[in-house]
């Protein structure tokens, strides 16, 4: 018998999960901390699976990844699988059931934004927060309370294939844009999502800028950079979850490493929520890191660490678990810690008391939802990297070709940790295409033929969300098109670049559309998860085919639709105009047309840098004083390196417009004390004879004693419209706490420094500098003393 209390929903939530707790068996606790797939609790014609017996008796806590082709069928899962969850377990705890919602949610019938280094080139947490709120609507709607994202690595090497996945090389920007999405996607957690940010931490630096690699860096900058947007969203927006990394950090994995997913995450960060284990992190243990000698010790390890999930299925937890407790080979209070925050989440989200998805749900309508918004962040996310004067292109009046392996590539513009690339991935998977047992898990095979039923990827994305090819949207714009493959990704096409160069003859300009792909583990790609590089160049075959194009002397503008950075052979950087766009989702390729032909006047700025030279890697701007290149020249050298410049193609947070801005008029708080805050004001206007839109970026130089500091930091930024002839004027407030680091005493402080300003319109531009005294005493802080995030008012018209 149990007595109940729990359901008590005047209680806190931390009480409530107190109450349950007590009524609950070792097996039961452990089986909260543990996610299995949605066929072993429900059947595909809503009856009891095979195994249900089995799933009844320990009441899994976590459904891992439940998707299908509309929203309908997945709140009618969500349902069954709830029904299961409360009505016929002995304690009726409802699941919490996770998706991946990087840009968008990953099941069909909704629409599907830039990808995330995509959202991060429109430098507006505004229009982030604001998708993201549409995503928990969505999720909430049909029965999903946990997402799988944000993604808050900070991605600095470019032979990496998840940076599309992350918001770029910048701490700061990746703040701003992960409390935006934080905050968004869990409103009032009772109707909200959990976001789960990932992969912390420091995961975005790995060895070789191979995947899964481990991470050399030192406890400082760890805590000082890498963690940095994980600390601001949750002491500004209550991050609810946080993702362990795959890597190991001083030679411990992160998923058994209490020193990170405890001492750091929560004693220094303040974290409150539950760490998700990343899918089959107890399994690397064993067979990869080698750091457990089975499935039990791994268990142990990761429950000691801190971790309190376990996905995708029980491996080192459920049975296992259960089982290390009961011989008294692990405490039985660190199972109670790591149930009782699980518990916590459910109460907090009303689980216990509406666990069912929405009963009617309008496929059509959700369809709908968030199409102006996507297209607004789809141009939005558009770079003008380099125009001699050609853009725009003057609509209707030329002929142009369209040519390259993504004039025509719709599927491209949906990378990994999206619908249509899992989709894929599932049914490779199905076949055995990644060399796995076919036929093991009847369960799988049922579910994803009935509710993923194979079809023609491009058919697909046509039908369901009428996503066109690039030559189809210029053709909206042009006198007439005429499109050429000419080569795939990465291979020669039989003929490809005769034909290719035929139409270029007979055209009067051409689009060379060139670039990426990012797919999970199949098909041809540059990038992606377990897809490095360990050349980032252009391929050889696209720089084959734009050889040839060019020799026809027609004018060239390229579009390099891409996910990380590539270094451009000579004929692509003499190009006449050169355009950077990410796997821009639905309206990707549509915004790019709309910006070649003045539709849209281009705002985008790189979220990372461009090298000239694989060599150069890692180059970011905000490089230490003193290392690579801010480095002072040697003696009688006029350059870092022997063989070419050091500095790099395109800086961080470039972008051109059609118009052009001017700064001016800078003022400066000449002194602070440690507890103040430093004002600095500038005069934005538009000179040029368009409207258009720039991102003055604020860049400040801390000279602390002691420990060597970053160069440069980003420490503001604000996107600002402008009409022709039009100036505003912006004002940032830097607090204090903003300057602090973790100093040579190993306390995290700001300290009295001189700090020198620059601003501009990348992180090179020097458009404006001033600098400001920090005076006072030294002041220790802690995360709940921190200011994250620069005040800006932009005053009106």
């Amino acid at each position: 018998m149990t007595t109940q209390d729990f359901r008590d929903a005047t209680l806190a939530s931390a009480d409530r999960a107190t109450l349950l707790l007590r009524e609950m068996t070792t097996l039961e606790k452990a089986w909260q901390l543990t996610a299995a797939p949605p066929w072993w609790l429900t059947s595909i014609d809503g009856s009891e699976p095979a195994n249900f017996e089995r799933m009844r008796d320990r009441n899994p806590g976590h459904i891992s990844n439940l998707a299908s082709d509309d929203p309908a069928t997945t709140a009618r899962l969500a349902t069954q699988i709830q029904k299961a969850s409360v009505e016929r377990t002995r304690l009726g705890i409802p699941a919490l059931i996770h998706t991946e919602a990087l840009n968008g949610v990953m099941g069909g019938g909704h629409t599907i934004f830039p990808t995330a280094i995509g959202l991060s080139a429109t430098w507006s947490p505004d229009l982030i927060e604001e998708m993201a709120d549409l995503i928990r609507r969505q999720m909430h709607r049909i029965g999903l309370r946990q997402a799988l994202s944000p993604n808050m690595d900070i991605a600095v090497d470019p032979r990496w294939g998840r940076v599309h996945e992350t918001y770029g090389e910048d701490p700061y920007l990746a703040a701003a844009l992960s409390v935006a999405f934080t905050a968004g996607l869990q409103g009032q957690l009772t109707d909200g999502v959990i976001a789960t940010a990932k992969h912390f931490v420091g995961y975005g630096k790995p060895e070789g800028g191979i995947n899964l690699g481990g991470v050399e860096l030192g406890a400082r900058v760890l805590r000082d950079v890498y963690a940095f947007p994980f600390e601001a969203a949750i002491q500004i927006a209550g991050l609810a979850s946080v993702m362990n990394s795959y890597s190991d950090i001083d030679g411990v994995p992160v998923g058994a490493s209490r020193e990170v997913l405890t001492d750091l995450l929560r004693g220094t960060l303040g974290f409150d929520g539950f760490v998700t284990s990343d899918y089959t992190t107890l399994d690397h243990m064993v067979d990869r890191q080698r750091n457990a000698a089975d499935a039990a010790e791994a268990g142990r390890l990761a429950l000691r660490a801190g971790l309190d999930t376990e996905n995708p299925v029980a491996y080192g937890y459920g049975d296992t678990l259960a089982a290390e407790v009961e011989r008294g080979a692990i405490e039985p209070a660190l199972l109670d810690i790591a149930a009782h925050r699980i518990l916590r989440a459910k109460f907090d989200l009303g689980l216990f008391e509406n666990p069912y998805p929405q009963e009617s749900i309008d496929v059509a309508a959700i369809a709908e939802e968030g199409r102006d918004l996507n297209r607004e962040i789809a141009n939005r996310s558009v770079v003008l990297a380099k125009n001699d004067g050609i853009l725009p292109l003057a609509p209707g009046a030329q002929r142009v070709a369209v040519i390259g392996p993504h004039a025509d590539a719709v599927k491209l513009q949906f990378p990994t940790y999206t619908y249509p690339a899992w989709r894929e991935m599932m049914h490779v998977m199905a076949s055995g295409g990644f060399g796995n047992a076919v036929g093991v898990d009847k369960g799988l095979e049922d579910w994803n033929t009935t509710f993923i039923p194979p079809r023609e990827p491009v058919g697909f994305l046509s039908e369901e969300h009428g996503v066109r090819p690039l030559h189809a949207s210029i053709a909206d714009h042009a006198a007439s098109v005429i499109v050429e493959q000419g080569s795939t990704l990465t291979a020669d096409i039989e003929g490809g670049i005769q034909r290719a160069v035929a139409a270029a003859k007979g055209a009067d300009i051409v689009v060379l559309a060139l670039g990426g792909a990012s797919l999970w583990f199949n098909g041809e790609r540059t990038e992606g998860e377990g897809s490095d590089s360990a050349d980032i160049a252009l391929p050889a075959a696209q720089e084959r085919l734009a050889a040839a194009v060019a020799a026809t002397g027609k004018k060239l503008v390229v579009v390099l639709t891409q996910g990380r950075a590539y270094t451009l052979p000579a004929v692509v950087l003499d190009a006449a105009a050169i355009v950077i766009a990410p796997f821009g989702g639905a309206f990707g390729q549509q915004a790019v047309a709309d910006v070649l032909f003045g539709a849209v006047s281009p705002s985008g700025s790189l979220p990372y840098t461009v090298p000239r030279h694989v060599g150069q890697v890692p180059l970011y701007h905000h490089q230490k004083a003193g290392t690579g290149v801010r480095n002072p020249l040697p003696p009688g050298r006029d350059g870092l390196y022997l063989d070419m410049p050091s500095t790099p193609l395109y800086p961080f947070g470039h972008g051109l417009s059609y118009t052009d801005f001017a700064l001016s008029d800078l003022e400066v708080d000449e002194r602070i004390d440690t507890s103040g805050a430093a004002r600095i004001s500038l005069t934005v206007a538009n000179t040029g004879g368009r409207d258009g839109a720039v991102t003055p970026q604020v860049y400040l130089r801390v000279n602390t004693s002691g420990a060597t500091r970053p160069a440069q930091q980003l420490a503001g930024f604000a996107r600002v419209e402008l009409a022709a002839g039009e100036s505003r004027r912006i004002t940032f407030t830097v607090d204090a706490t903003q300057l602090g680091y973790t100093n040579i005493a190993r306390d995290f402080a700001v300290e009295p420094a001189r700090v020198d300003v620059f601003i501009g319109q990348d992180a090179d531009d020097r458009a404006l500098q001033g600098s400001f005294a920090v005076v006072g005493p030294v002041r220790v802080l802690e995360a709940s003393d921190r200011t994250f995030l620069s005040a800006v008012v932009i005053e009106g018209r």
